[in-house]
């Protein structure tokens, strides 16, 4: 079944939902604010796949360390170095940003496990990465990967304006939030622009980069634009809320999917979290980052965003700030409720 893993030897991941990112360079304090979104509000065991340079792991297992125990047993980590299995090594590492392509390889190197979630280290969780786990169990059986649409309206999408090469659909794919089922990927024969047969994923990389090296802006996200424009039904498109951006407000609010559920992952591209161009998205990193991991929730998390909040009213993105704490607070109100069940359930006071 999607979400599981193959191999019942390996008792401590079998319920494992898989999170993997990679991070290079000056990304370290980016992907620890977001595994700690994802220790915070998720409720099932997590494996994270972390994927760094050589120097930044000492770091990433002292700062991992210092966690409270209560939190960092809801977890198993492993630090893995930047490789890639086809092609030259240099040229992927300086493909877009330093180590971005790495995802692309991530079918070949995590042989063992089943399925997975992949994010950009500027992504934060609003709510329990369980919930987008369970949408493995919608895909049909040919959808082996899911991405949200790069826009929500084509005529000032990136894509159809400006892309020089095939994407996916009309509005073309974000990458920074992707759902796989590896096993898929790996025994699937895909088509392609390169011959007329079917060639599986570790084949095709190589080949179709060097096709479209020269007609690519986004990197490794143009290569799986391409590849799902010639392998469309293999994708499930999830909405908008799955992958916030400020693409989604600062033009004015169109993600539909937000206004009426909230966000569930917010995605600070653009380098938002570091500079003051979108002071909501700066909010809510921030107020997460300082988070003391044992404080109560509403009050050292919730009500600071709540302030903070009020000074960003006079902003496109920040005129709605029921999108952003909709699903915050029905996360943490779960999370409470969890918390006084349990506590309850240890003393026998019912």
């Amino acid at each position: 079944k999607p979400g599981e893993q193959k191999h019942p030897q390996e008792p401590s991941s079998l319920q494992c939902m898989h999170l993997a990112v990679v991070a290079c360079g000056d990304r370290l304090e980016e992907t620890l604010i977001m595994l700690k979104s994802a220790v915070l509000f998720s409720s099932g065991r997590l494996c994270f796949h972390i994927f760094a340079e050589d120097s930044l792991k000492p770091e990433f297992e002292t700062k991992l360390k210092e966690w409270p125990s209560s939190y960092t047993k809801k977890f198993e980590s492993n630090i893995y170095p930047i490789t890639f299995s086809v092609g030259n090594a240099q040229e992927w590492k300086k493909l877009f940003k330093p180590c971005a392509a790495q995802r692309l390889f991530l079918p070949v190197i995590l042989k063992d496990v089943d399925s997975l979630l992949y994010v950009d280290t500027d992504v934060l969780f609003l709510r329990p990465i369980d919930d987008i786990w369970h949408l493995l169990r919608e895909f049909n059986s040919s959808q082996l990967a899911a991405m949200a649409p790069e826009h929500e309206i084509p005529k000032i999408g990136w894509y159809s304006r400006f892309a020089r090469h095939p994407y996916y659909g009309s509005t073309g794919l974000n990458s920074g939030v992707m759902l796989m089922n590896l096993t898929r990927i790996r025994s699937t024969q895909f088509k392609n622009s390169l011959i007329p047969g079917g060639l599986t994923w570790e084949e095709m990389l190589y080949p179709l980069y060097q096709k479209y090296k020269n007609y690519i802006t986004w990197g490794d996200q143009d290569l799986l634009n391409i590849i799902f424009y010639f392998n469309p039904e293999c994708l499930y498109v999830f909405p908008c809320q799955w992958n916030y951006r400020p693409d989604h407000c600062m033009y004015g609010s169109n993600c539909r999917g937000a206004e009426e559920e909230g966000v569930s992952i917010l995605h600070g591209n653009r380098g938002v979290y570091h500079d003051d161009k979108q002071p909501t998205f700066k909010a809510l990193y921030e107020v997460i980052r300082d988070f003391p991991f044992e404080d109560n929730l509403f009050q050292s998390l919730y009500y600071p965003l709540q302030s903070r909040f009020l000074d960003t009213v006079h902003t496109l993105c920040g005129r709605i700030p029921q999108v952003f704490l909709k699903q915050i607070e029905k996360t943490m109100k779960k999370v409470y409720e969890n918390r006084v069940i349990v506590y309850l359930g240890a003393n026998h006071k019912y």
